[in-house]
This record gives structure tokens, sequence and C-alpha cells, in this order.
């Protein structure tokens, strides 16, 4: 038989490992919880710096795209303001082409006449 003592004695050495154990698997929990919290913090100050990146790629993405909107209109106008100016240019041309081919015509018409009441 097992003497109370012995018996006492027992308990207390189980009850002193169960709690042994309780202690070291609270522990690493803890330091599992901890860890995980640097990776999350880790993880998040990745993201965020990733984040960062992407709006400022996007910025100077749409700086860019307005720049080229910018020339894109000031070259529209160029040639707008070229075009206006080529037309006024053909246009004087006809005219002066119209007032030759009129001069010319009534020229060869005056001679024409000239010459036909000369031999007839």
């Amino acid at each position: 038989a097992v003497s109370d003592e012995e018996l006492k004695k027992r308990i207390a050495e189980e009850l002193a490992l169960e709690r042994a154990r309780r202690d070291s698997e609270a522990q690493k929990r803890r330091l599992l919880g901890k860890l995980l919290e640097r990776e999350r913090i880790s993880s998040n100050e990745h993201l965020t710096r990733a984040i960062l990146r992407e709006r400022a790629a996007t910025e100077e993405e749409r700086q860019k795209a307005q720049r080229f909107a910018r020339q894109l209109e000031e070259k529209d106008r160029e040639l707008k303001k070229h075009d206006a100016y080529y037309k006024e240019q053909l246009a004087r041309l006809e005219e002066r082409s119209a007032q030759f081919y009129k001069v010319t015509t009534e020229q060869y018409q005056k001679a024409a006449d000239e010459v036909s009441a000369r031999f007839k």
C-alpha cells in the first residue's frame, strides 16, 4: 500500500509537472503570437510600401498622359493654323489664276477680233 505522504508527494509532482507543461505551452503560444504579430506587421509594411510605389507610378503615368495630351493639343493647333494658312494661300492662287485666265482670255479674244477685222 502506498502511504498518504507518498500519494500526496506524487500528486504534488504530477500537479507541478502539469503546471510546468501548461506554462511551457502558454509561453510557446505567447512566442508564436509575437512571431505572428511581427510577421503581420512586416507584411503590412511591405504591402504599404508596394501600394505607395504603385500610387507613385500611377501618378507619374497620369502626369505623363496629361503632358502628352497637352503636346497633342498644341500640335493640333499648329496643324489647324497651317491648314488655315495654306487654304488662304490656295484661295489667293486660285483668285490670281482666275484673274490671269480672264485677262488672257480677254486679250486672246481682242487679238482674235483684231485679226478677224483685218482679214475680212
